[in-house]
């Protein structure tokens, strides 16, 4: 699912809509879910006859389109889903139950309740009750690209610098191009972004760490405003821009050097780390959730997938302890960044890994399958870095000028 995202102009009142729209969406996905909760054996096409139900019982729900009330019950699916395959699996910790969401920020409609304009391909026209109507897009890219039938989802999402319109294109993206007989393994980390088998480290730009300071003024503006007052509304949203714009410089920088390492090698090996457990360490979680290495892996996998190229993922476990000359164990703390062997190997920790994982991915690359893309068709978050807040882990290619140009979601 190919996703291109342009900023949404319109007028005062239309923006009342919108977040109209995105209050019920979220009103229908927490009565989906209380209804879960109450009843037993309850299933999604049970929820969405709950939409039907919702429509007449209260006014405001039967003014959204018919099936945007059913992307919402969607979500409150998604959520549940999600809790039962956690409890299958046995996962802990994110196996928690669905909660009630308190801050949506986007409406999803299907292949009606909107209208784009076939001429210019620069409006769209929503035509349900809800009273959003034509507005105008903002961006470089050329709808013209796509047929209309191709267009499976629009959605709008609301930030803190404006809204956003996303259109969901069901078309399978590839390019071909020249092998480059090239190889490499790389070994993620917190002092250098990551190292390669080749010895080359990519410095770790540290987005949230500059920006940090920024942050905690804008923070302290905030809480010596009123509650309610305007005045405190404007200050949260100097706040929310400044977020988005970190947010955006990391997604952008993973984007650039993962799309830069897939085109320039035919095999590329990387550590199969879960994030989610590594944040667990309370003196690394902000470096690590920094340093943004899932949405690295994301782009790696989605652009391997596009050029067709080979990307594995490797455990990771003795990377940096086996030394990749003779195959010894040496161990070392997280402080020793050189390896020393027996044998008379010396080199940096980081890139002895790379050698390692490099190696591993080599070895396993025919007897496994390879890592691709496969975007959901309904939220999990993901990724992380997930996309938006919406119902779709797809990556999202953005059509505004002044902005980045390509956004993951989930």
């Amino acid at each position: 699912m190919f996703v291109l995202e342009f900023k949404v102009k319109a007028k005062q009142h239309q923006y009342r809509a919108i977040d109209e729209a995105i209050r019920t969406t979220q009103f229908i996905r927490n009565k989906c879910l209380r209804y879960w909760m109450d009843h037993s054996g309850v299933n999604k096409y049970a929820l969405n006859k709950l939409c039907k139900q919702l429509a007449k019982e209260f006014s405001f729900a039967g003014k959204l389109n018919s099936m945007a009330r059913q992307s919402g019950a969607e979500r409150a699916w998604s959520a549940i889903h999600g809790f039962y395959t956690n409890c299958k699996n046995g996962v802990t910790g994110s196996s928690r139950y669905p909660k009630f969401q308190k801050n949506n920020r986007s409406v999803e409609y299907k292949t009606c309740g909107w209208k784009l304009d076939l001429e210019t391909r620069k409006h769209i026209t929503f035509t349900d009750k809800n009273g959003i109507g034509r507005v105008k897009l903002i961006g470089t890219r050329d709808l013209h690209f796509y047929h209309p039938d191709e267009i499976k989802r629009v959605r709008l999402v609301r930030r803190a610098d404006g809204y956003y319109c996303q259109f969901l294109i069901n078309i399978e993206v590839k390019e071909e191009l020249e092998p480059t007989k090239k190889t490499i393994g790389l070994d993620v980390g917190l002092e250098s972004f990551y190292t390669d088998s080749d010895g080359h480290k990519e410095p770790n730009p540290r987005f949230f760490r500059e920006g940090e300071q920024k942050l905690k003024q804008l923070q302290r503006r905030v809480s010596r405003k009123q509650k309610g007052s305007s005045n405190r509304k404007k200050a949260r949203q100097k706040l929310g821009k400044a977020h988005l714009r970190i947010s955006r410089q990391r997604r952008e920088h993973a984007k650039r050097l993962a799309r830069c390492v897939v085109r320039s090698n035919d095999l590329i090996a990387y550590e199969n780390l879960k994030v989610s457990n590594l944040v667990k360490n309370h003196c690394l979680a902000k470096s690590i959730s920094d340093v943004g290495w899932y949405q690295f892996r994301v782009w790696l996998e989605y652009f391997a997938s596009k050029f067709g190229k080979v990307a594995v993922a490797v455990p990771p476990q003795y990377t940096s302890q086996e030394c990749s000359s003779c195959g010894r164990t040496v161990k070392k703390s997280l402080s020793t960044r050189t390896h020393a062997c027996e044998c008379g190997a010396r080199l940096d920790r980081d890139e002895n890994a790379a050698i390692n994982i490099l190696r591993e991915g080599i070895r396993t690359v025919g007897r496994t399958e390879t890592a691709g893309f496969e975007p959901e068709s309904t939220l999990g978050e993901r990724p992380a870095s997930t996309l938006t807040d919406s119902s779709s882990n797809c990556l999202t290619e953005q059509a505004d000028s002044s902005t980045d140009n390509l956004v993951v979601s989930g």
